[in-house]
């Protein structure tokens, strides 16, 4: 099969690109490189089914053809979007259209890839596929979860107006090796401050929740809902469903790391989103899926990886080179 896997360059998108090239599949990435890294797919330089464009989603793109389109390009991450806004918005909004065009014009299979944020800060929980949720659409985050929930409104459009094989998945929060270490995130900010023996930096009194799925879970149950016959215009969610609070979870990266780190507090980040955790019965009984590894052995296959990543000139790891 040939897969078009735009963002592939991106932290979970070479993950994918990395499983679908062990299936034998042949494998399309478009990457314009915004916040995904070469060095992400660097292992991969010479590998004969495997070709990359440097292109952005929003750009026609005649040239590409798929079985199977992956559309997971958008910056992700809180750094990401708020230094990107127009960028985000657009790669969820023009250019899920340019793919839904491509997989349409070819007979393919679609899956966009949203996101937890698609609830907002959420009044039911943990969260449903049937829940609508709770979002701002003006606030410092629309322009992520507003043109996230405009891509899967987009994509159900096309299934209902054109019969196209279209999923969604809804994945929630996501770590592992090649997650940025400049991205913001909860489990690389923690993990580099460990490491580093800097203070480990809690925003707001610590007891803000979420759920964390380690890469490799995330990337099955993406192929599984990408490849079961019969899931046109169904959401699923992705994501394990054990919660941590922030402070536990730094704890726990601070005994793993053997760090000595003080755990400080700041001040809550706007609109802070209090708990979230996927309810994911639906990705059980559609798929036979379910997370498979513990936080712990995910969380230490992540801290040898920034180890390693750390061991390059402080500057490197800032600019992500």
């Amino acid at each position: 099969m040939q897969i078009v896997i735009s963002g592939g360059a991106g932290f979970i998108g070479s993950h994918l690109v990395d499983a679908c090239l062990t299936r034998g599949h042949r494998v399309i990435v478009i990457d314009n490189l915004l916040t995904g890294r070469r060095e992400n797919l660097a292992h991969l330089a010479d590998h004969p089914r495997l070709r990359f464009l440097e292109r952005d989603v929003i750009e026609p793109l005649p040239e590409v053809e798929g079985e199977l389109y992956l559309h997971l390009a958008s910056p992700a991450s809180p750094v990401g979007y708020a230094r990107y806004p127009i960028e985000t918005m657009l790669a969820n909004s023009l250019g899920t259209q340019r793919l839904l065009d491509l997989t349409r014009r070819d007979g393919a299979t679609f899956l966009f890839a949203s996101t937890s944020e698609a609830y907002g800060d959420p009044l039911v929980h943990p969260q449903p596929e049937e829940y609508w949720g709770n979002v701002n659409p003006v606030g410092p985050r629309a322009c992520y979860d507003e043109s996230k929930r405009y891509g899967e409104a987009l994509t159900v459009t096309y299934v209902r107006q054109f019969g196209l094989d279209g999923r969604i998945v809804r994945i929630f929060n996501t770590y592992g090796p090649r997650n940025d270490p400049r991205d913001g995130r909860i489990v690389p900010n923690f993990i580099t401050q460990a490491l580093r023996g800097e203070p480990i930096t809690v925003y707001g009194d610590g007891t803000q929740t979420r759920s964390y799925c380690y890469v490799s879970d995330l990337v099955e149950g993406i192929l599984r809902a990408a490849l079961t016959p019969g899931l046109a215009g169904e959401v699923i969610n992705l994501g394990n469903p054990l919660e941590y609070s922030a402070v536990e979870l730094a704890v726990l990266i601070r005994r793993l790391a053997g760090s000595s780190s003080p755990i400080v507090h700041a001040p809550p980040r706007p609109e802070e989103i209090a708990r979230r955790r996927p309810e994911i019965s639906k990705a059980r009984r559609l798929l036979g899926w379910e997370p498979q590894v513990g936080i712990e052995e995910g969380l230490l296959q992540t801290i040898a990886w920034f180890r390693e990543q750390l061991a390059l000139p402080a500057s490197a790891v800032v600019d992500g080179t």
